[in-house]
This record gives C-alpha cells, sequence and structure tokens, in this order.
C-alpha cells in the first residue's frame, strides 16, 4: 500500500490562460462532454469547466471514500484506476487518457470507490457534479451526450467481461493493445506506434494475467514479427495478426 499523501492542491482559479484552454477552444472537445452542444451553450459549459488541476506523475486525483463532488475530463496525460484487495494487493480497474472522463464512480454512493492515479504528469478539467447536473436538465444536447458517455463507459466494462472470461492470455494481450491503439488513433496519434504509460504489471492486473506470463507475450508478438518491442516503445508490425488473435471479440 502506498503511505497516505497530503491531500490535494485546490483547482487552479480561471484565468486568462485558463480560458484559452477552455471547451469552445479545446481540441479535445468531440471526445468530451460538449460534442454536439450549440455554440451559445458553450459559454455556459465553458464557465462550468474553467478550473483545472496539474497532477505529477503518481499523484492521486481522487482516493476510495473520498466524497464525490465533481467528475474530471483528462486533457492531458495518462491516469489509472484501482482498486485494493483486503491483504493490500492493487487491482488496475481501466486506464484513461486525454478526452475521457474520471470520476464517474461516484455517482450513485456519493463517495468514489476507486483510486485514481496519474501516471505521467497530467492535467484535467474540474467539472462540478451538482453544476453538471442543472446544466444537463437546461441543455437537452449536453443531456445526450452525458447519457452517451455512462453507457461508453457500461460498454467497455462489459468488453474486460469479455477479455477476463473467454479470451486466452495471447489474445488477452492482443485485444488490449488494439483497444488501447485504436483510442489513440482518435485523439490524431498513431494507430501503430506508441509508448506504453504503464508498466507490464499493470497491464496483468488489469487483465487477470501475472506479470510473467504478459512479458511471454510480448515476447512471443515479437518473436513473430507482430510487434517490435523496446522496453515501452512499441511498434506494431502486424495489426491483422493481433485482429485474428482476437478474432470476432470486441475491442
Amino acid at each position: 500500500m502506498e503511505p497516505a499523501s497530503p491531500p490535494p492542491p485546490p483547482p487552479e482559479p480561471a484565468t486568462a490562460s485558463a480560458l484559452r484552454v477552455a471547451c469552445t477552444n479545446c481540441s479535445l472537445r468531440e471526445l468530451c462532454l460538449p460534442m454536439g452542444v450549440s455554440t451559445a451553450d458553450m459559454a455556459r459549459i465553458d464557465e462550468l469547466v474553467a478550473q483545472r488541476r496539474t497532477l505529477r506523475r503518481g499523484d492521486l486525483l481522487f482516493r476510495i471514500g473520498d466524497p464525490f463532488e465533481a467528475v474530471y475530463a483528462v486533457r492531458t496525460g495518462f491516469f489509472k484506476t484501482r482498486i485494493s484487495s483486503p491483504d493490500g494487493r492493487d487491482q488496475v480497474t481501466g486506464f484513461q487518457m486525454a478526452g475521457e472522463l474520471l470520476g464517474l464512480d461516484g455517482i450513485s454512493t456519493e463517495q468514489h470507490t476507486c483510486d485514481a492515479v496519474a501516471l505521467e504528469d497530467s492535467q484535467v478539467c474540474v467539472i462540478p457534479y451538482g453544476q453538471l447536473e442543472t446544466l444537463t436538465r437546461e441543455v437537452g444536447d449536453l443531456q445526450r451526450q452525458f447519457h452517451r458517455i455512462l453507457s461508453r463507459e457500461i460498454v467497455r466494462d462489459q468488453g474486460v467481461m469479455l477479455l477476463l472470461g473467454s479470451m486466452r492470455a495471447e489474445e488477452r494481450v492482443a485485444a488490449f493493445l488494439l483497444n488501447l491503439t485504436r483510442r489513440l488513433e482518435e485523439r490524431g496519434f498513431s494507430a501503430t506506434s506508441l509508448v506504453l504509460r504503464m508498466t507490464r504489471e499493470e497491464i496483468g492486473t488489469y487483465l487477470g494475467l501475472k506479470l510473467e506470463t504478459v512479458s511471454r507475450c510480448f515476447s512471443r508478438f515479437h518473436d513473430e514479427g507482430i510487434l517490435q518491442v523496446r522496453q515501452r516503445q512499441i511498434r506494431i508490425v502486424d495489426p491483422e495478426a493481433l485482429r485474428r488473435l482476437v478474432g470476432a471479440a470486441c475491442v
């Protein structure tokens, strides 16, 4: 278990710099809450997300049991969510990148049910949930988009259950890489070259595999010419081979 960390600093107030990266000018707006919202209503959303929080690698955005007060749109960086077992082992429940939301776990109980940890220096937009609820009631497009996001999270959870319940180790790692590169491609990055922000151990706990098994899968893919692996630098040489491994599974 990690030692208790000091409370996070308060979100940064709106400034001229913050306003320049508000939703109306954000290159990630089509991947985040404001997709499809009219220009007039975007000004109201800008006010809602005018606060940001900067985190260093290893910082916790929130931890299990913290009061639920906001959801967070990842602007830059990479996060993992995790839960801890009674014996102190960590179970990774997801990886989140720019354009995705964190904190939805706290809606039902008004407490966070997982930890959110920055895997690299990152920045999030803070969206107070009470104000978001009010605004979604008044802005129909925003409400529909928020419902889409909730539905997407349900589908993603179902995909993880499929990974853990019916796939062999190689299929799980292949599906993970295809999912990751697809999400990166949606953000304008390469669909075949990436740097893993997470460790192989973290990948293993997410996929329900031992560290040694994940390492063997990467080595096998490298030896078979499917991947080029240099520590955390990955180049997918034969994406079709990964797709054939996964078959008809949804990634």
